[in-house]
């Protein structure tokens, strides 16, 4: 997946095992604010919660389930049942699913996307399999690029791939999803973002933070800032840990480059405004490829058309 601190990792992992914040900070020997700051910035990174009722007995959302499970913290024998005080209806989906023909039991669909992509289809992927009680669907969550999907396709660790791109590949058979444009963001008092029109000369004299290299947004947003002809410089800050990059921000440090969840998250913080820039960045293309082999599975192509729906 994108990657988070390993300190964020370590307390998901402890929160899943100790089910508490209390428990999670004693655990790990850190105050109760540090686990819950902890939490907030890796939920910002995925795009997604992760846990319920977090002042009382944490439960892990069904995204943090399918999460805790791509990340191998938890295997399918030791998943015990949310507890709900009422089960909650199935929702309706705008669309009909299709129904699958009988087939083996419990068929696995493995689908590789980056996190905030499996958080923008977690509904629907929940409504498919509960129309389809014979279908589990799991997820692989370090695929970001065409390269990374080609080889999990490939090798057969995943049957659909979602994956980050400026255009259409030419080595990999996909279709277009959807786009998601990047921004820059600064503190509503930085001279840029005062500024009614931003050029990239403006931008070149601007430092920037980032996600750390390792991070697979961080690839795809050097990628678009190059297209863009922004001035690829070091960075004055590389941090997974979002709460450092927002108090850099505050600080006036730089800029930051973000989309997606991410960038919408930063779009609704008090004092954080988006720099009005002379000429748009990149977008962001979201694209969908399927596993060749896909057409021995039909209930692989039902679903990659149902989230097309």
């Amino acid at each position: 997946m994108d990657s988070p601190s390993l300190r964020q990792l370590d307390i998901f992992a402890q929160m899943v095992a100790a089910g508490g914040v209390v428990r999670c900070a004693h655990a790990l020997g850190v105050e109760v604010e540090q686990v819950l700051r902890d939490l907030a910035s890796l939920e910002m990174r995925l795009g997604y919660r992760l846990f319920e009722d977090l002042d009382g007995a944490a439960r892990l959302t069904p995204a943090g389930r399918k999460t805790a499970q791509a990340m191998t913290l938890l295997s399918e024998d030791r998943l015990a049942p949310v507890e709900e005080e009422a089960p909650a209806p199935t929702p309706q989906p705008a669309t009909a699913v299709p129904a699958i023909p009988e087939g083996p039991p419990r068929q696995i669909i493995t689908l590789a996307a980056p996190p905030p992509v499996f958080g923008h289809f977690q509904d629907a992927l929940a409504a498919f399999e509960a129309a389809n009680e014979d279908i589990a669907i799991t997820l692989d969550l370090h695929v970001h690029t065409a390269q990374e999907a080609a080889v999990a396709l490939a090798n057969g660790r995943a049957d659909i791939a979602y994956f980050y791109a400026l255009e259409e590949p030419e080595d990999l058979k996909s279709r277009y999803g959807w786009s998601e444009p990047l921004n820059l963001y600064a503190d509503s008092g930085h001279p840029l973002a005062r500024a009614d029109s931003v050029s990239r000369d403006d931008l070149s004299m601007t430092p920037m933070l980032s996600l750390e290299s390792r991070s697979g947004m961080r690839d795809i947003i050097d990628a678009a800032l190059a297209k863009g002809r922004v001035r690829n410089v070091m960075p004055l800050l590389e941090s997974d840990n979002m709460f450092e990059i927002i108090a850099a921000l505050r600080d006036g440090a730089g800029c930051f480059a973000a989309f997606g969840t991410l960038a919408r998250d930063l779009g609704r913080m008090s004092g954080i405004r988006r720099l009005a820039l002379d000429i748009p960045l990149p977008a962001v293309e979201i694209r969908q490829s399927v596993a060749p082999r896909a057409a021995e599975k039909p209930a692989v192509e039902a679903l990659a058309e149902f989230l097309f729906l």
